[in-house]
């Protein structure tokens, strides 16, 4: 399974693919951060749900990049869990990398700063509470991204819509008042539990939706 792993991420690269979802995520950081400074934890809260629909995207993008018929020989070769693992463990991987990019990208252009205050937490530890952010978001992208795929869809415009009725719907069921709010990741009260002091109830739920 490794090597189909590695034979996918090197189609979504080689093709040229990977370029579409990274420009599109420095395009969105580049605005968020043109707007002025922000402490590292409530800059990445933001960034995380900025980021969920291009994580999804990417992941669909490179479900989709196989040709058919390399899909149906990986499939003989491997079995239908084997090659369906390979695809998701190589959306992991690239979502990695984009996620990477989302915590290195702020520093370079200015767009984060130290504390200023007292109560102000520290630079390593809003580093932390922004990759836990991130890392909270990517398995539901990866997860709406592989619905959205031509496998799943068997069309692109119904791929679309579901990519974009899924980003639209994770943002609304994410809150706890929502009908089912177990359904998608607590995106938005994340990025606003990281703006103030994170309490450890609020702590000990958004952790225990990222472990269900």
């Amino acid at each position: 399974m490794t090597a189909l792993v590695r034979f996918r991420l090197a189609g979504f690269l080689r093709t040229g693919r990977a370029l579409a979802p990274v420009l599109a995520g420095l395009l969105t950081l580049g605005i968020l951060y043109g707007g002025g400074r922000a402490q590292p934890a409530e800059a990445y809260g933001v960034s995380a749900v900025v980021l969920f629909p291009v994580l999804a995207w990417q992941t669909k993008i490179l479900l989709d990049v196989e040709p058919d018929v390399q899909r149906r020989l990986a499939l003989v070769a491997v079995g239908p869990a084997r090659e369906q693992a390979a695809g998701l463990v190589a959306a992991v991987v690239a979502g990695l990398g984009l996620v990477a990019v989302a915590l290195v990208f702020p520093w370079l252009v200015g767009g984060v700063a130290g504390p200023s205050l007292p109560g102000d937490r520290s630079v390593p530890a809003g580093v932390a509470l922004g990759l836990w952010a991130h890392l909270l978001a990517l398995p539901a992208a990866v997860a709406l991204g592989a619905l959205a795929s031509r496998v799943i869809t068997r069309s692109a415009g119904y791929g679309v819509a579901v990519l974009t009725l899924g980003a639209v719907g994770a943002l609304v069921l994410g809150f706890s008042g929502s009908v089912a709010p177990w359904l998608a990741p607590p995106l938005l009260p994340t990025a606003r539990a990281l703006v103030g002091p994170l309490s450890g109830s609020t702590a000990l739920l958004l952790t225990a939706w990222a472990l269900v």
